[in-house]
Order: C-alpha cells, then sequence, then structure tokens
C-alpha cells in the first residue's frame, strides 16, 4: 500500500492550511480541465498533505461552477490516498448551532446541474455508495476535533442544494422536518461521489454557519453574522487539520471499508466496446482497474 497522502478540500473560509513543511504549489491538468486552483503539498507531522481550495484563490467559483471532476482527478494524481472535506453548512438541529461541526455520514444529493461522474456513454461504471464517507477516516476527524477542542457531532445527514440562493422556508421545513437531515450544503455533491469513483477514502466536515431559514428566533440568512462565524470557524478548522495528519498516521493499511477498491466490479461495458477516449482519461482515476 502507498503512505498516506492527506487531500484537504477547503471551502468557504478555508482557503489555504498553515504549517506546511517544504511547501510547493502545482499547477495540475487533468483529462476534465483544471482545478479550482493549484494545489499546495508538503507534510505534517511526517505525513504528506496535499491541500486545494475548493472555490479557488479569492472565491471565484460558485457551487455550481466548481470544476469538481478536475478537483478530484488533479488529488489522485498527486498521490491522494484519502480526502477530508471542509464546508460551511447551515443547521437543522438546536444541538448543532452556529459555531459547531459536524462529521457527515450520509448525502441526500438535491443537485440538478453538475458532472456528476468520470464515467458516461462508452465507459459506464456504477460504484456502490451506500455508505458515502469512510469511517476510518471519519474517525479520525472526530478524534481530531476532541484534540483540537472542537465542538462537534459525529454522524449525521448533509442535504446538498444546488445554490447558489438559499433555501425557501418550505424547503428548510421540508428538510427538516419530513427529511429529517441535519445540515445544509452547496458543495458535497457530486465531490463524494468523485472520490469513490476515483477510489480514495472521503469524509467530509460541516462547519456550521446559521440554522438556515426554519428556526423561528433567527429568521432569514444574515450574512454578515455568517462572515462573523466564518471567521471563527476557520481557526477551529485550521487547530483540527493540524491534529489530523499523526492521528491518521503515515503508515496506512488496505481500507478495511473497501473505498480504495470501489471500482474492482463497477465498470460494465465489455472491454471490446468501451470508447478509447474516454477510457485515456479515465486511466487518470480508474487506471487500477482498466489495467486488468
Amino acid at each position: 500500500m502507498p503512505d498516506t497522502v492527506l487531500g484537504i478540500v477547503g471551502g468557504t473560509g478555508v482557503y489555504s492550511i498553515e504549517d506546511l513543511d517544504a511547501a510547493e504549489r502545482h499547477a495540475i491538468d487533468t483529462p476534465w480541465g483544471r482545478p479550482s486552483g493549484d494545489l499546495t503539498t508538503g507534510s505534517v507531522d511526517g505525513v504528506d498533505v496535499a491541500f486545494l481550495p475548493r472555490h479557488g484563490d479569492g472565491h471565484v467559483h460558485s457551487p455550481s461552477g466548481i470544476p469538481y471532476r478536475a478537483n478530484i482527478a488533479a488529488l489522485k494524481m498527486i498521490g491522494a490516498t484519502d480526502i477530508v472535506s471542509v464546508s460551511a453548512c447551515g443547521s437543522f438541529r438546536e444541538d448543532l448551532p452556529p459555531g459547531s461541526f459536524l462529521i457527515v455520514d450520509q448525502y441526500i444529493d438535491r443537485t440538478i446541474a453538475r458532472d456528476k461522474s468520470f464515467f458516461g456513454a462508452g465507459c459506464v461504471g456504477h460504484v456502490a455508495f451506500a455508505k458515502p464517507t469512510c469511517a476510518r477516516v471519519s474517525s479520525a476527524c472526530a478524534t481530531a476535533a476532541s484534540a483540537a477542542g472542537v465542538a462537534f457531532k459525529n454522524g449525521g445527514t448533509y442535504l446538498a442544494m444546488e445554490g447558489p440562493q438559499f433555501s425557501t422556508l418550505a424547503e428548510s421545513r421540508l428538510y427538516r422536518e419530513v427529511w429529517g437531515c441535519d445540515v445544509i450544503g452547496m458543495t458535497n455533491m457530486p465531490e463524494a461521489k468523485l472520490a469513490r469513483e476515483a477510489e480514495i477514502c472521503y469524509a467530509a466536515i460541516a462547519m456550521i454557519t446559521d440554522y438556515d431559514c426554519w428556526h423561528p428566533d433567527h429568521g432569514d440568512i444574515d450574512l454578515p453574522a455568517i462572515i462573523a462565524t466564518l471567521r471563527a470557524n476557520s481557526a477551529s478548522a485550521a487547530r483540527l487539520l493540524r491534529k489530523l495528519p499523526s492521528i491518521l498516521g503515515s503508515e496506512r493499511a488496505p481500507c478495511e471499508h473497501g473505498c480504495d477498491t470501489a471500482l474492482e466490479h463497477a465498470i460494465v461495458t465489455a472491454p471490446e466496446k468501451r470508447d478509447p477516449e474516454l477510457v485515456e482519461m479515465l486511466k487518470t482515476v480508474a487506471g487500477r482497474v482498466l489495467a486488468q
């Protein structure tokens, strides 16, 4: 097995990573275009780390316009074995107040305008996604949050909306009261799906900025208040991420949950029927199985 390479995808408010030893920037081209921004690599406590700003330098990509496939492909190309996503979210739960974090373990995907797969016409693939996050990496995130003194809840459902507008009150009530979601955000889909297709273990940390619009004492989304909370969340995220590499460790065993072998039986198109151009692109993320 390769040594651990921790990929960190920083969302709103998390645009860089501190304390990287031997930091270098990399401009990477992928078959799916350029990622959101340059990747910064280095090490923390002897563990290799690669950081990618999801929205790009200066926050130039909207949730629908993020080059998700290029982002995951770039992390795969640079050797990422594990990805931790950090993103700003609204809360549907009284016990998840602004300033606290949720380690996500389930999703409901309501996005409609994004490319959600590396596969397609000419090479069809279906990966299992019942458990969309890696329990091992999620557990390491929980341990890091505790060590960093960050208030968090372990396990919950993330409603991925298209955006860029926030929810209507009716939608907020539906997601909270009927569907039982815990947080709402705009960026974890299709990111988590693509990570699974690329056979990279994926975990997600939702940084709570607000109560969406369902809460009777908070009303509409208040952007100045969100920005203030984002600043505090960014500091908490930095402490958590500083602890995480040493908890994961540099020596990596095969994923007991099968994230790193997700494509083993996923490609259903007969080899002689596969589109050569698409196959060539797919070698970046699926080379392990395409070479079999």
